[in-house]
């Protein structure tokens, strides 16, 4: 019991250490689907809004379906967001999908090029052309 306290303390403080807390957004708001155009067995959609802490933000994504069904799949895009100074920041953004009738669930990552990353998810709405956004940071351009 003696040999196996200093490793149960040692797993419990590397999980606190670089642990990530996902229990409250950082950001978020709501953008706008400015257009979806159809391809085979893929879209393309663009966005654009405002996101708290980041202005006004422009993405494009090809989301393209992994089933028959098209509830399901990969997302591959790119973010760009001017802050209020003029500032420009730009993020690849690669993650996945899932589609329950009109709405539709966006996980993913970004890396922006100011050295910030997030998890990032959507409920987005294809009927109302909207997508509500939540971002949790996971390192900030700090550190």
């Amino acid at each position: 019991m003696k040999k196996l306290l200093p490793i149960l303390i040692a797993f419990f403080v590397t999980g606190f250490t670089y642990g990530q807390d996902l229990s409250k957004a950082k950001g978020g708001g709501i953008l706008d689907i400015i257009s979806i155009s159809p391809g085979d067995g893929f879209s393309n959609i663009n966005f654009e809004g405002q996101i708290s802490g980041y202005g006004s933000v422009f993405v494009n994504f090809k989301v393209s379906a992994i089933n028959t069904s098209k509830t399901s799949g990969t997302l591959d895009g790119q973010g760009r967001t001017i802050l209020e100074d003029g500032t420009l920041f730009s993020t690849p953004l690669k993650g996945t999908w899932k589609r329950n009738g009109e709405m539709m669930k966006f996980y993913f990552t970004d890396a922006i090029n100011n050295g910030a990353m997030n998890f990032v998810m959507w409920d987005v709405d294809i009927l109302k052309k909207t997508a509500d956004v939540k971002y949790f940071e996971l390192h900030g351009s700090d550190n």
